[in-house]
């Protein structure tokens, strides 16, 4: 474990980015330049962690896995994978596998051409597009056969070496079944570790673990109807206040599609909204926020 001796905001930079992402690549808006970047780190960082973003949960049982996404300024897609006959096969089981459903050719190889034809190098390296790759099957085995596909993909992906990280158009979180040591040992490394609520307070730097997530039933009983609990909101506040304080940004899984719970995740500061419906979800985001509901009582 790397001795914890710098800040963690400075990582934050670089990850928390993430959540503009696509609103930055699809317009082709120039970011500020690295002095102002510099000058104002503190406060890009806190505006970044109050800005939601979409997550495109299972992305590939959307009618057109990854662009839907991409077209809609998501921040972040999920791909789940299995390990079969040595190659990484994209599904949400076994029963939805296909040869011609692979990793490299439905995420990696489509996200080079996305970014070859979108090319704008400071926005790339300013704001990486999450990628999500949640392993289904056993965790070494899968990510002894998925670091070298990563590695034929190393210009396109960011990348942490000894302690600093180097934003690239991609940046890769390894969710699911994590081999977490060989991961982080991983020369190069091109991705990090999805984390839980109960990793908090731990010593994994947040270029290590960039995110945590967790169900949403495990924490609250909320589930959308009528207002949230005071003591529910309160707790949600608590777990992205202390997860932002260690530079990692936070995210869900598990949330019913209602309006009102998102406002709730995007009034607490959640970074990253699931959903399975992008449309209604990118209509949400656009709206301006209303954070009456999520301060009250709090």
């Amino acid at each position: 474990m790397r001795p914890q001796n710098r800040s963690l905001k400075q990582p934050l930079a670089g990850w928390s980015k993430a959540c503009l992402a696509l609103m930055a690549i699809c317009t082709l808006a120039p970011p500020a330049c690295p002095q102002e970047i510099g000058q104002a780190r503190e406060v890009q960082t806190n505006a970044a962690l109050t800005a939601a973003r979409g997550h495109a949960h299972n992305d590939y049982v959307h009618d057109r896995p990854l662009l839907d996404a991409l077209e809609r300024n998501f921040a972040s897609v999920e791909a789940d994978i299995f390990l079969k006959e040595g190659q990484l096969l994209i599904g949400h089981t076994q029963l939805e596998l296909s040869a011609n459903r692979t990793l490299e050719g439905m995420y990696l190889q489509p996200l080079a051409d996305w970014f070859r034809k979108h090319d704008s190098r400071t926005v790339r390296q300013a704001q990486p597009l999450i990628l999500l790759i949640d392993i289904k099957t056993e965790a070494a085995a899968t990510w002894e056969v998925l670091h070298p596909l990563l590695v034929k993909y190393r210009d396109l992906l960011s990348e942490t070496n000894e302690g600093t990280f180097q934003p690239r158009a991609v940046t890769i979180v390894i969710s699911g079944n994590r081999a977490g040591d060989e991961i982080l040992a991983a020369r190069p490394q091109l991705a990090g570790i999805d984390g839980r609520m109960s990793d908090l307070g731990g010593t994994r730097q947040s270029e290590d673990m960039p995110l945590v997530s967790d169900a949403w039933s495990k924490h609250f009983r909320w589930r959308g109807a009528g207002p949230m609990p005071a003591d529910e909101r309160h707790r949600l506040g608590e777990l992205v206040s202390q997860a932002h304080k260690e530079g990692r940004l936070v995210r869900f899984w598990g949330t019913p599609e209602l309006e009102s719970l998102w406002s709730e995740l995007r009034g607490a500061g959640v970074d990253l909204i699931g959903t399975d419906d992008l449309p209604r979800l990118e209509k949400f985001l656009a709206q301006p926020p209303d954070l009456a509901p999520a301060l009250k009582d709090r």
